[in-house]
């Protein structure tokens, strides 16, 4: 089995890495898309950075915001022809909310574009999971309460939305397909005690693989840091539990739990993800990542609300550079340490690179 977690999985397209500074003039287009159809979602989750009072994230977002149909499907028509090689969809909203989700994807599955999606897993059926098991690459949940209990309590949902999740992430197994089922679990004050036995019934649905990170709860590194403190021992005690009783050729356990200290903090005055993997909103609006969607004044490259993303996309190689993270990216980052890799390559020395 293969790193799906790897941090250097960008180094296996050079080319895009190597037209990443200023100074070239080609613009590649980017990699991979975060896209999101659909502000609107049918769970309300406590801890969802999305809706949370305080974080930059999702700051000027607009809860019924969505994607119009026609326009959708030019973005899709876009991403085809510019040989995007992934696409992953994501909330803002719930995907699967979104009404048009079903001609999206049949579209896609089409192409030669590998499409993924994040999910609150309620709607995970029918047509949509059919195409997900034979066309997907990839599907990931998010469940954070381990019972029916503390699953509605979490996200404001009735008692039985758990056992409707768990029985939908069986039966898409049944399906068969190369589809990855995988499993998102944010860990908080109210879960922290159950996380190996949430691990535990993960595996039973036949889940593939489970990814356990730290809510956010601060646009600060310290007070996040002091929120997660006082669960680390207890949360890393089950976590190491289940890697040595539950994890095997078949079922992945993915540790991202802990301190954030490498999330935060920026050295350097431009962000290389913006050209690789930047996010088209609801809002018809395309951001510099998902850590700054949502974000006008800080995280806006351009609008495609009278353009398309194609012609957005290669208008000019300067929008690329119009954010300082040193100045206004110092909250939580996912690329944060992709973005040291790739600055660390390109500022090398040209004298001194023979010198492994």
């Amino acid at each position: 089995m293969g790193l799906r977690y790897t941090k250097q999985k960008i180094f296996h397209f050079m080319d895009k890495v190597n037209s990443l500074p200023k100074s070239e003039i080609e613009i590649q287009p980017p990699l991979h898309i975060r896209l999101k159809p659909t502000n609107i979602c049918n769970h309300k989750c406590d801890y969802c950075a999305y809706t949370k009072e305080g974080l930059q994230l999702g700051r000027d977002m607009l809860t019924t915001s969505f994607i119009p149909k026609d326009k959708m499907m030019e973005i899709v028509e876009d991403i085809i022809e510019m040989d995007v090689k992934a696409v992953t969809f994501s909330g803002g909203g719930e995907p699967f909310c979104y009404p048009y989700f079903l001609d999206v994807l049949k579209r896609l599955a089409s192409s030669n574009v590998r499409f993924a999606s994040l999910t609150n897993g309620s709607l995970l059926n029918g047509e949509i999971a059919e195409i997900f098991a034979n066309s997907g690459t990839w599907i990931r949940v998010s469940i954070d309460g381990y019972d029916g209990e503390s699953y509605s309590k979490i996200r404001s949902v009735p008692v039985g939305e758990f056992d409707k999740v768990i029985k939908n992430m069986y039966d898409f197994k049944k399906l068969g397909g190369q589809c990855l089922l995988g499993v998102s679990i944010v860990v908080d004050t109210v879960n922290a005690d159950n996380i190996f036995d949430l691990i535990t019934q993960i595996k039973d649905t036949g889940t593939d693989t489970v990814k356990v990170s730290p809510c956010i709860v601060s646009n600060d590194m310290g007070a996040n840091n002091m929120y997660h403190e006082p669960l680390l021992d207890k949360v890393g005690e089950q976590l190491e539990k289940a890697v040595s009783t539950l994890a095997d050729s078949t079922f992945e356990i993915f540790n991202a739990y802990g301190r954030l200290d490498d999330r935060f903090e920026k050295g350097y005055d431009w962000c290389p993800y913006v050209q690789v993997l930047p996010v088209i909103g609801a809002d018809l609006n395309v951001y510099s990542c998902h850590d700054k969607a949502y974000n006008l004044k800080n995280g806006l490259l351009f609008s495609i609300k009278e353009k398309s993303f194609k012609e957005g996309w290669f208008e000019s190689k300067d929008q690329f550079f119009n954010i300082n993270p040193s100045r206004v990216c110092n909250h939580h980052c996912a690329s944060n340490e992709i973005n040291r890799l790739i600055l660390g390559y390109l500022n090398a020395d040209k004298e001194h690179m023979m010198f492994v």
